[in-house]
């Protein structure tokens, strides 16, 4: 039986994870389950899989999911959105879970599909995560639930207070943990550890952290994204550009110390963003004071 996530974490003070994308080709796939394998000798206490951009990908997810699970006898976390699905749909896919023996989701209202500059519910679907989450529940305890949170508030939030209270509406509807969106800054994340407390979110909130490996990529993923580059990761990696072996080298240096301040200042745990690579995940996971 597949564990889940609620539970480990009821055990273990401290949890590392890693997530990946589902490829778009066979290669890509193959290379995927090289990569899970690398990551299952960490002994890590759970993978998780993304949905892809406007739920583009749901298939290949949930197929990915089981065969990880299979292959490696580690839980799987689900990542599913609400969009472009119809509330028919979403019962559908979430059955389709539970015969699949996956039982770990992480509910996310989702972003608008590629072309599409406003977020629209689908015909008959749902609005919001909370949404989401109250009918993944309607499964009673079958799954345990992670929701995102954004240390520096989401990109649609007017603010970061508003996004807090919209944070403890997804807890309150049965969401059981928290993993958050990359970031750069640590004060950040204490200070989103801080105004959850505030509004009476009491779950772990995991940070989420990504190696960087390339300043160009990077610029761009937080471009889409809304995650803050602060000046001090410019002043590193700018000079850098075009050199991929100093990059590397930078940003291992880089993540080892935002992650050893995490732990060091209470942080339960780490969530990798690994990109479907073994290093430099890997590598740092080594550097680490666990």
């Amino acid at each position: 039986m597949i564990r889940k996530i609620a539970d480990i974490l009821k055990e273990k003070k401290r949890t590392y994870s890693f997530e990946f994308f589902p490829p778009k080709t066979e290669k890509g796939e193959a290379n995927l389950y090289k990569t899970a394998a690398a990551f299952a000798e960490l002994g890590p206490d759970w993978f998780s899989v993304t949905y892809g951009a406007g739920g583009s990908t749901r298939q290949k997810t949930m197929e990915i999911v089981d065969e990880l699970q299979k292959r490696f006898d580690i839980p799987v976390m689900h990542h599913f959105t609400c969009v472009g699905h119809s509330k028919a749909e979403l019962k559908s896919i979430i059955g389709e879970m539970e015969k699949r023996n996956i039982h770990n989701i992480l509910a996310l209202r989702g972003d608008a599909p590629e072309g599409e500059d406003e977020w629209k519910p689908a015909p008959d679907g749902l609005e919001y995560c909370y949404q989401l989450i109250e009918l993944i529940r309607t499964h009673g305890n079958t799954f345990s639930i992670g929701v995102a949170g954004f240390p520096e508030g989401h990109i649609d939030c007017p603010d970061k207070e508003t996004d807090s209270k919209y944070l403890k509406i997804k807890i309150d509807s049965g969401g059981e943990f928290v993993i958050t969106q990359l970031f750069f800054d640590n004060k950040d994340y204490f200070e989103y550890l801080d105004r959850a407390k505030k509004v009476g979110v009491g779950v772990r909130i995991i940070p989420g952290i990504i190696p960087i490996t390339n300043y160009k990529t990077l610029i761009r993923f937080c471009n889409t994204c809304g995650a803050t580059i602060p000046d001090r990761v410019h002043d590193i990696f700018r000079p850098l550009d075009g050199n991929d072996e100093a990059t590397y080298k930078a940003g291992v240096d880089f993540v080892v110390e935002q992650c050893n301040d995490l732990l060091a200042g209470g942080a339960p745990g780490l969530h990798f963003y690994s990109l479907n690579k073994v290093n430099p995940t890997k590598e740092i996971l080594s550097k680490i004071n666990r």
